[in-house]
This record gives C-alpha cells, structure tokens and sequence, in this order.
C-alpha cells in the first residue's frame, strides 16, 4: 500500500484527533468557513477596484493551514508564502487588520505597507507572508536555528508552492536544515499547477513525489492528500513529534486544489491550462470544507442550522471587516520612512551610528 492509499483512510481515530472535543471540532469547520467568506469576499472587492496590487486566493486550500495550525504551541512558528491570508486568519489574525492591509491602510496588519502578501503578526509567531518564490524557505530553516540555538522545544511550520521546490534558496535550506538537524517541517501544498504551468510540464520528479527529493538530504517524508482536516493533523503531527524529539526536518507534501488562478490575474485557470470541468469535479469531490461538514454531521457533532449560523457569522464577520478598512485611514507620508529598520525606529546604539557590534 503506498503512502497517499494509506492517507485516504479515515484518520479520526488518530489519538490527536480523537481527542478533540466537539468544541474544537466545530471550531476548525469554522475557521475554515471563515477562511473562505474571506476570500470570497477579498476577490469581489478586488474586481470593483477597490484594492489593487496582487492577490493570490486560498479558496479550496483551507484545510492545510487549518489543520496544521491547530497542533501548534506557544513556541512553535509559522513562515509561508505570498498566499498567505489563509495561514493569517488560522494563527488568530483578525479580519479587520487582514482586511485593512489589502486596502493600504494604516490599520492594517503591516501599517497598509505590504499589502495581500506580507502579512505579519510576530506576536502570534507568524512570520510572513513573502513575496518572493522560495524566499521564505532559508527564513523557516533560520527560525528553527534560533529556536535550537536558545535550547527551547519548538518546530516551524515553513509552507511552500509545488513550483518553489525548483529554487536554489530551498535546496540550500534543506542542506542546512539536514546537516544542523533544525525543527522545521517544510508543507509543499501542491496544487499541481506552479503558477499557470501543470507540475507534468514544469518539474522532473521520482514516482513517489516531490517530497521525496527529501531523501538526497536524508531527510524524512510524507505525502498525503489534504482536503481532510483530520489526516493533516494526523500527518503533520508526526513531522511535529520529530521536530521536538529528535529535533529533525520533515517534508512534507500535501496534495490540494485551488479553485482559483495563481492569482486574480491569471485569466487562462479556466478553459486555458486546466478545465471548467476539472475545476468542478474537484469542489465535488474534494472541497474541504463540504467534507469536514459532512463528517461532523455523521458524528452527531454538528447539525445543519448551526452550519447555516456559523456561514452567516462568518459574512457578518467580514462585512465588518470591509466596513472597518474602509473607513480607516491611509498611512501618514511621513511614515514611509518607518518600519524599514528596526535598529532606527527603536533608537538602539546600531540605528544611531550605524554600526554593529557582535560579542
């Protein structure tokens, strides 16, 4: 039996899983129903203009962040890509800074600098939100460094695009994280298309996947699918048990599906490099949320009326957020100069002089 047969069955009676409570049970549906008004309602914005820049979806993809965020603790981290609003939402964000960051404004999450894909928030240990392909990947393997450097128990979630694999800034990663034995669990969510090109076409890879280019670093590996919330908790808890026992990288690879393009540029995801009809024989099949849905309603956990409040909270919740970034204020010009270095904006003894010094 390979490992994604093994995947495709039930992982509910995983001990991490069967120790959830209902409660917490309908709270990962529901954060995932938020995820998705979320983005369904940043994509209508963005078409009548009202936010510009890019902006890449997550829609169909919520159970990856979801999942995985949920096994975390307060010393573990996060560090993603440019598709990063889902994995915002999943370590506590909150609309209004989310929202008022795709509007530019000052209330936003990065002070209306950063736009759709650099969202921070470091006081839930979330990192970004990085713009460039791979970019984030050498800064995952860093934070894992520090975490092993100052002896605390922790691991690193470092997501990543299938089309990031080929970057020679995640290989150097892999190396570093393999020869110093760093805590970080690298999630490539594939969704088989990097950027608008089919992963047939744009990457040469063994059978069992692409995760398994782990094992040239001697690393360990896992591929699964994703669009159930329990087999990514299960699967990823393994590559947390071994970050914090053996202090040990992982890849692991999680096959999804985006409903949407690359980003709302991208005009050829229907009817161009992939189907209308493949687009939805994937929501019929394998939409995460449907799924969750349906299996809490089989376990007697959830009932369809309080499905139906949980969506209208979730519309309600982000109408607010609209209502909140439109009416907040846009960065002051003075400000452009602010947040660019540390040293400067605290007045350390670096950001006066200009001038380092390491003991």
């Amino acid at each position: 039996m390979t490992n994604m047969e093994q995947a495709e069955e039930s992982h509910a009676a995983d001990p991490i899983n069967a120790s959830l409570s209902a409660e917490e049970k309908i709270g990962l549906y529901r954060d995932m129903v938020r995820i998705r008004r979320f983005e369904q309602t940043t994509l209508s914005i963005y078409q009548k203009g009202k936010i510009g820049g890019f902006l890449h979806l997550y829609i169909g993809q919520e159970s990856l962040a979801v999942g995985a965020v949920s096994l975390l603790g307060d010393t573990d981290h996060v560090i993603t890509a440019y598709r990063d609003h889902g994995h915002a939402l999943a370590v506590g964000m909150s609309m209004n800074e989310c929202m008022a960051e795709l509007y530019g404004k000052a209330t936003g999450c990065s002070k209306g600098k950063g736009g759709s894909m650099h969202y921070f928030a470091p006081d839930k240990n979330f990192w970004g939100g990085h713009g460039i392909v791979a970019g984030q990947t050498p800064l995952g393997a860093g934070l894992a460094f520090a975490l092993k450097y100052r002896k605390v128990p922790g691991a690193v979630l470092c997501f990543l695009g299938d089309g990031a694999i080929n970057q020679g800034a995640f290989h150097e990663a892999l190396n570093l994280a393999s020869l110093w034995d760093l805590p970080v669990i690298y999630v490539i969510e594939n969704n088989g298309y990097s950027m608008g090109t089919s992963q047939l076409r744009s990457t040469a890879h063994p059978q069992g996947g692409l995760a398994q280019r782990a094992e040239g670093y001697g690393i360990a590996w896992d591929i699964f699918p994703g669009a159930d919330v329990y087999t990514m908790r299960a699967c990823t808890q393994k590559a947390i048990d071994r970050a914090y026992k053996k202090s040990r990288p992982t890849i692991l690879e999680v096959v999804t599906y985006r409903y949407q393009g690359h980003s709302v540029a991208d005009s050829k995801h229907k009817d161009g490099y992939r189907t209308k009809e493949e687009i939805e024989a994937q929501k019929t099949l394998n939409d995460p949320i449907a799924r969750f849905k349906k299996i809490l309603i089989e376990e007697g956990v959830l009932a369809e009326e309080q499905s139906k409040e949980i969506q209208a909270a979730a519309k309600l919740e982000v109408d607010l957020a609209v209502k909140f970034a439109e009416e907040s204020p846009f960065p002051e010009e003075a400000a452009i100069t602010e947040d660019v270095y540390y040293e400067v904006d605290e007045k350390t003894e670096a950001g006066r002089t200009g001038r380092h010094f390491f003991n």
